[in-house]
Protein backbone atom coordinates (compact mmCIF):
# COMPACT_ATOMS: atom_id res chain seq x y z
CA UNK A 1 0.00 0.00 0.00
CA UNK A 2 1.02 3.13 -1.36
CA UNK A 3 2.04 5.49 1.82
CA UNK A 4 0.11 9.01 2.29
CA UNK A 5 2.82 11.19 0.82
CA UNK A 6 3.16 8.85 -2.23
CA UNK A 7 -0.26 9.41 -2.59
CA UNK A 8 0.03 13.07 -2.40
CA UNK A 9 2.62 13.56 -4.53
CA UNK A 10 0.86 11.78 -7.48
CA UNK A 11 -2.19 13.71 -7.02
CA UNK A 12 -0.08 17.22 -7.25
CA UNK A 13 0.90 16.06 -10.68
CA UNK A 14 -1.97 15.01 -12.16
CA UNK A 15 -4.03 17.08 -14.77
CA UNK A 16 -6.85 18.57 -13.18
CA UNK A 17 -8.90 18.66 -16.11
CA UNK A 18 -8.13 15.59 -17.80
CA UNK A 19 -8.80 13.37 -14.96
CA UNK A 20 -12.06 15.27 -14.43
CA UNK A 21 -12.70 14.70 -18.29
CA UNK A 22 -11.69 10.73 -17.77
CA UNK A 23 -14.07 10.66 -14.32
CA UNK A 24 -16.91 12.01 -16.48
CA UNK A 25 -16.23 10.24 -18.97
CA UNK A 26 -16.12 6.74 -17.29
CA UNK A 27 -19.11 7.61 -15.13
CA UNK A 28 -20.81 8.27 -18.58
CA UNK A 29 -20.37 5.43 -19.74
CA UNK A 30 -21.63 3.61 -16.72
CA UNK A 31 -24.63 5.05 -16.94
CA UNK A 32 -25.36 4.20 -20.50
CA UNK A 33 -24.89 0.88 -19.69
CA UNK A 34 -27.39 0.81 -16.76
CA UNK A 35 -29.94 2.47 -18.92
CA UNK A 36 -29.41 -0.57 -21.57
CA UNK A 37 -29.18 -2.96 -19.32
CA UNK A 38 -33.06 -1.62 -17.68
CA UNK A 39 -34.31 -0.77 -21.47
CA UNK A 40 -36.94 -3.91 -21.19
CA UNK A 41 -38.36 -2.55 -17.93
CA UNK A 42 -38.52 0.95 -18.58
CA UNK A 43 -40.53 -0.35 -22.00
CA UNK A 44 -43.11 -1.74 -19.53
CA UNK A 45 -44.04 1.96 -17.62
CA UNK A 46 -43.79 5.81 -18.82
CA UNK A 47 -40.30 6.85 -19.40
CA UNK A 48 -38.61 9.26 -17.40
CA UNK A 49 -37.08 12.36 -18.64
CA UNK A 50 -33.51 12.57 -17.82
CA UNK A 51 -31.76 16.03 -17.04
CA UNK A 52 -28.41 17.37 -16.12
CA UNK A 53 -27.97 20.42 -13.96
CA UNK A 54 -25.48 23.02 -14.10
CA UNK A 55 -23.63 24.70 -11.51
CA UNK A 56 -20.94 26.44 -10.00
CA UNK A 57 -19.54 26.08 -6.11
CA UNK A 58 -16.86 27.72 -4.50
CA UNK A 59 -14.64 24.88 -2.14
CA UNK A 60 -14.19 26.82 0.91
CA UNK A 61 -10.84 26.86 2.21
CA UNK A 62 -9.40 26.71 -1.03
CA UNK A 63 -7.21 28.77 -2.84
CA UNK A 64 -5.84 28.33 -6.54
CA UNK A 65 -2.07 28.81 -6.84
CA UNK A 66 -2.09 30.43 -10.34
CA UNK A 67 -4.86 32.96 -9.37
CA UNK A 68 -3.25 35.33 -7.25
CA UNK A 69 -4.62 33.54 -3.78
CA UNK A 70 -8.61 33.55 -4.94
CA UNK A 71 -11.10 30.71 -3.93
CA UNK A 72 -11.04 27.82 -6.38
CA UNK A 73 -14.57 27.95 -8.17
CA UNK A 74 -15.69 24.63 -9.78
CA UNK A 75 -18.47 24.80 -12.94
CA UNK A 76 -19.74 21.13 -12.70
CA UNK A 77 -22.17 19.10 -14.99
CA UNK A 78 -24.25 16.62 -12.95
CA UNK A 79 -26.68 14.07 -13.73
CA UNK A 80 -30.30 14.72 -12.02
CA UNK A 81 -31.09 11.17 -10.46
CA UNK A 82 -27.43 9.30 -10.43
CA UNK A 83 -25.56 12.49 -8.87
CA UNK A 84 -22.96 11.28 -11.18
CA UNK A 85 -20.86 14.55 -12.13
CA UNK A 86 -20.19 14.49 -16.35
CA UNK A 87 -18.25 16.95 -16.53
CA UNK A 88 -16.32 19.57 -14.91
CA UNK A 89 -13.82 22.83 -15.16
CA UNK A 90 -12.15 25.04 -12.94
CA UNK A 91 -13.13 28.53 -13.64
CA UNK A 92 -11.74 32.05 -12.49
CA UNK A 93 -15.58 32.64 -10.36
CA UNK A 94 -18.87 33.23 -10.88
CA UNK A 95 -18.93 35.75 -14.33
CA UNK A 96 -17.07 33.38 -15.63
CA UNK A 97 -19.43 30.81 -15.33
CA UNK A 98 -20.85 32.01 -18.77
CA UNK A 99 -17.99 31.62 -20.73
CA UNK A 100 -17.32 27.96 -19.29
CA UNK A 101 -21.03 26.71 -20.12
CA UNK A 102 -19.82 25.81 -24.04
CA UNK A 103 -16.57 24.24 -23.43
CA UNK A 104 -18.23 22.44 -20.05
CA UNK A 105 -20.87 20.53 -21.72
CA UNK A 106 -18.79 20.20 -25.61
CA UNK A 107 -18.06 16.34 -24.96
CA UNK A 108 -21.10 15.50 -23.43
CA UNK A 109 -24.17 13.48 -25.09
CA UNK A 110 -26.82 15.58 -24.21
CA UNK A 111 -29.09 14.54 -27.17
CA UNK A 112 -32.97 14.69 -25.44
CA UNK A 113 -31.57 15.60 -22.50
CA UNK A 114 -33.04 18.98 -20.39
CA UNK A 115 -30.66 20.80 -19.03
CA UNK A 116 -31.41 22.95 -15.80
CA UNK A 117 -29.38 25.84 -14.78
CA UNK A 118 -29.58 29.07 -12.80
CA UNK A 119 -30.53 32.35 -13.71
CA UNK A 120 -26.59 33.33 -14.73
CA UNK A 121 -26.74 31.13 -17.64
CA UNK A 122 -30.13 32.57 -18.85
CA UNK A 123 -29.20 34.01 -22.17
CA UNK A 124 -30.24 33.41 -25.76
CA UNK A 125 -26.74 31.72 -26.68
CA UNK A 126 -26.93 29.36 -24.21
CA UNK A 127 -30.41 28.10 -25.35
CA UNK A 128 -29.12 28.03 -29.29
CA UNK A 129 -26.55 26.26 -28.25
CA UNK A 130 -28.39 23.23 -26.55
CA UNK A 131 -30.91 22.98 -29.07
CA UNK A 132 -29.21 23.22 -32.18
CA UNK A 133 -25.85 22.27 -31.21
CA UNK A 134 -26.32 19.68 -28.48
CA UNK A 135 -30.10 18.48 -29.80
CA UNK A 136 -31.09 18.71 -25.82
CA UNK A 137 -33.73 20.80 -23.58
CA UNK A 138 -33.58 23.27 -21.53
CA UNK A 139 -35.09 24.51 -18.12
CA UNK A 140 -33.83 28.04 -17.11
CA UNK A 141 -34.48 30.68 -13.99
CA UNK A 142 -35.89 33.93 -14.94
CA UNK A 143 -34.60 36.30 -12.88
CA UNK A 144 -33.97 40.36 -12.38
CA UNK A 145 -30.80 39.96 -14.78
CA UNK A 146 -33.43 39.29 -17.72
CA UNK A 147 -35.47 42.11 -16.65
CA UNK A 148 -37.63 42.00 -20.09
CA UNK A 149 -38.59 38.59 -19.83
CA UNK A 150 -38.87 38.20 -16.36
CA UNK A 151 -41.58 40.93 -17.10
CA UNK A 152 -43.20 39.01 -20.10
CA UNK A 153 -43.17 35.67 -17.69
CA UNK A 154 -44.70 37.61 -15.12
CA UNK A 155 -47.27 39.42 -17.22
CA UNK A 156 -49.32 36.41 -18.24
CA UNK A 157 -52.80 35.45 -16.63
CA UNK A 158 -51.58 33.44 -14.06
CA UNK A 159 -54.81 33.71 -12.25
CA UNK A 160 -56.39 31.67 -15.31
CA UNK A 161 -53.58 28.98 -15.56
CA UNK A 162 -54.79 25.73 -12.97
CA UNK A 163 -52.25 24.28 -10.31
CA UNK A 164 -50.49 21.09 -12.29
CA UNK A 165 -48.43 20.06 -8.90
CA UNK A 166 -48.46 20.38 -5.19
CA UNK A 167 -46.02 19.20 -2.74
CA UNK A 168 -45.68 19.88 0.96
CA UNK A 169 -42.25 19.28 2.42
CA UNK A 170 -40.94 19.41 6.41
CA UNK A 171 -37.30 19.17 6.77
CA UNK A 172 -34.81 21.01 9.52
CA UNK A 173 -38.53 22.19 11.12
CA UNK A 174 -39.43 23.97 8.91
CA UNK A 175 -42.41 23.51 6.81
CA UNK A 176 -42.74 24.57 2.87
CA UNK A 177 -45.72 24.49 0.54
CA UNK A 178 -45.41 24.69 -3.47
CA UNK A 179 -47.41 25.18 -5.64
CA UNK A 180 -46.71 24.81 -9.91
CA UNK A 181 -48.26 26.06 -12.75
CA UNK A 182 -46.91 25.73 -16.65
CA UNK A 183 -48.19 27.30 -19.41
CA UNK A 184 -47.21 27.45 -23.25
CA UNK A 185 -46.44 30.12 -25.11
CA UNK A 186 -45.68 31.06 -28.46
CA UNK A 187 -43.35 34.32 -29.24
CA UNK A 188 -42.27 34.98 -25.43
CA UNK A 189 -38.62 36.91 -27.09
CA UNK A 190 -36.23 33.73 -25.92
CA UNK A 191 -35.16 31.02 -28.97
CA UNK A 192 -37.48 27.85 -28.47
CA UNK A 193 -38.97 28.76 -25.32
CA UNK A 194 -42.52 26.46 -25.36
CA UNK A 195 -43.22 26.79 -21.76
CA UNK A 196 -43.53 29.11 -18.59
CA UNK A 197 -43.48 27.49 -15.54
CA UNK A 198 -44.53 29.64 -12.30
CA UNK A 199 -43.59 28.13 -8.57
CA UNK A 200 -44.55 29.68 -5.70
CA UNK A 201 -43.10 28.57 -2.31
CA UNK A 202 -44.66 29.20 1.32
CA UNK A 203 -43.45 29.02 4.33
CA UNK A 204 -44.18 30.19 7.79
CA UNK A 205 -41.93 32.92 9.34
CA UNK A 206 -41.54 33.98 12.85
CA UNK A 207 -43.62 32.42 15.60
CA UNK A 208 -46.94 31.99 16.22
CA UNK A 209 -49.36 35.22 17.50
CA UNK A 210 -50.09 34.72 21.23
CA UNK A 211 -54.09 34.91 21.18
CA UNK A 212 -54.67 33.61 17.87
CA UNK A 213 -51.91 31.20 17.27
CA UNK A 214 -51.29 31.91 13.86
CA UNK A 215 -48.58 32.12 11.74
CA UNK A 216 -47.36 35.08 9.33
CA UNK A 217 -46.35 33.39 5.76
CA UNK A 218 -43.80 34.48 3.38
CA UNK A 219 -44.40 33.88 0.08
CA UNK A 220 -41.92 33.87 -3.01
CA UNK A 221 -42.75 33.44 -7.04
CA UNK A 222 -39.92 32.06 -8.90
CA UNK A 223 -40.45 31.64 -12.85
CA UNK A 224 -38.60 29.50 -15.33
CA UNK A 225 -38.64 28.68 -18.74
CA UNK A 226 -38.63 25.46 -20.89
CA UNK A 227 -38.06 23.75 -23.96
CA UNK A 228 -39.41 20.43 -23.16
CA UNK A 229 -40.29 17.30 -25.28
CA UNK A 230 -43.54 17.60 -27.16
CA UNK A 231 -45.53 16.25 -24.58
CA UNK A 232 -48.88 17.30 -22.09
CA UNK A 233 -47.78 19.29 -19.02
CA UNK A 234 -44.49 20.47 -17.66
CA UNK A 235 -41.51 18.88 -18.07
CA UNK A 236 -41.06 16.02 -16.31
CA UNK A 237 -38.12 16.15 -13.89
CA UNK A 238 -36.85 13.85 -11.54
CA UNK A 239 -39.02 13.35 -8.69
CA UNK A 240 -42.24 15.95 -9.03
CA UNK A 241 -42.23 17.16 -12.49
CA UNK A 242 -40.78 20.75 -12.18
CA UNK A 243 -41.11 21.89 -8.65
CA UNK A 244 -38.17 20.06 -7.42
CA UNK A 245 -35.73 21.57 -9.34
CA UNK A 246 -36.26 24.66 -8.27
CA UNK A 247 -34.63 25.16 -5.21
CA UNK A 248 -34.55 27.61 -2.53
CA UNK A 249 -32.39 29.53 -3.84
CA UNK A 250 -34.65 30.46 -7.33
CA UNK A 251 -32.10 28.79 -9.12
CA UNK A 252 -31.43 25.26 -10.00
CA UNK A 253 -28.94 23.76 -7.69
CA UNK A 254 -27.30 20.49 -8.31
CA UNK A 255 -28.30 17.36 -6.53
CA UNK A 256 -25.96 16.83 -3.23
CA UNK A 257 -24.33 20.47 -4.48
CA UNK A 258 -23.44 21.02 -0.24
CA UNK A 259 -21.30 18.11 -0.85
CA UNK A 260 -19.50 19.82 -3.00
CA UNK A 261 -19.38 23.43 -2.01
CA UNK A 262 -18.38 21.61 1.65
CA UNK A 263 -14.22 23.09 2.98
CA UNK A 264 -11.47 20.43 2.03
CA UNK A 265 -9.38 18.61 4.57
CA UNK A 266 -6.27 20.92 5.02
CA UNK A 267 -3.88 18.77 2.87
CA UNK A 268 -5.98 18.64 0.34
CA UNK A 269 -6.21 22.40 -0.40
CA UNK A 270 -3.39 22.19 -2.48
CA UNK A 271 -4.81 20.16 -5.16
CA UNK A 272 -8.49 21.17 -4.82
CA UNK A 273 -9.16 20.51 -8.32
CA UNK A 274 -8.16 16.66 -8.16
CA UNK A 275 -9.44 16.21 -4.82
CA UNK A 276 -13.43 17.32 -5.80
CA UNK A 277 -13.08 15.30 -8.62
CA UNK A 278 -12.09 11.88 -6.29
CA UNK A 279 -14.91 13.13 -4.04
CA UNK A 280 -17.38 12.86 -7.63
CA UNK A 281 -16.09 9.79 -8.31
CA UNK A 282 -16.94 8.36 -4.72
CA UNK A 283 -20.43 9.70 -5.10
CA UNK A 284 -20.73 8.70 -8.38
CA UNK A 285 -20.13 5.62 -7.86
CA UNK A 286 -22.02 5.21 -4.17
CA UNK A 287 -24.87 6.81 -6.28
CA UNK A 288 -24.66 3.77 -8.81
CA UNK A 289 -24.63 1.29 -6.46
CA UNK A 290 -28.04 2.08 -4.42
CA UNK A 291 -29.77 5.03 -2.72
CA UNK A 292 -28.84 5.85 1.04
CA UNK A 293 -27.17 7.61 3.08
CA UNK A 294 -23.52 8.59 1.63
CA UNK A 295 -21.86 8.54 5.03
CA UNK A 296 -22.96 5.36 5.81
CA UNK A 297 -22.06 3.73 2.56
CA UNK A 298 -18.47 5.32 2.97
CA UNK A 299 -17.84 4.11 6.75
CA UNK A 300 -19.30 0.58 4.95
CA UNK A 301 -16.62 0.29 2.07
CA UNK A 302 -14.31 1.78 4.85
CA UNK A 303 -14.45 -1.64 6.99
CA UNK A 304 -13.89 -3.87 4.23
CA UNK A 305 -11.16 -2.99 1.47
CA UNK A 306 -12.72 -5.76 -0.56
CA UNK A 307 -15.95 -4.08 -0.54
CA UNK A 308 -15.24 -0.69 -2.76
CA UNK A 309 -13.75 -3.60 -5.71
CA UNK A 310 -16.83 -5.69 -5.67
CA UNK A 311 -18.71 -2.02 -5.86
CA UNK A 312 -16.41 -1.21 -8.92
CA UNK A 313 -16.90 -4.45 -10.48
CA UNK A 314 -13.74 -5.68 -9.63
CA UNK A 315 -12.55 -8.86 -8.80
CA UNK A 316 -9.20 -9.92 -6.94
CA UNK A 317 -7.33 -12.42 -8.51
CA UNK A 318 -6.30 -15.11 -5.73
CA UNK A 319 -2.93 -16.74 -5.33
CA UNK A 320 -2.74 -19.70 -5.40
CA UNK A 321 0.07 -21.51 -4.14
Amino acid sequence: MPAEATIRRTLGRLDANALAAAVGAWLADRQRHDRSASADHAQRRRPRQRAVAIDGKTLRGARAAAGGGRPVHLLAAMDHTSRAVLAQRQVGGAPEEVPGFRPLLADLDLHGVVVTADALHTHPGAAEFLVTGKQAHYLFTVKANQPTLLARCAALPWHRVPVVDRTRDQAHGRIEVRTLKAVTVHHLGFPYAAQVIQVTRKRPVGVPHASTRRRRWQTVTVYAITRPPLRAGPPCLPGRPAARPLGDRGGTPHPRHHLRRGRLPGPHRRRPHVMATLRNLVIGVLSRAGPGNLAAALRHHARDPARPLATLGITPASNHT
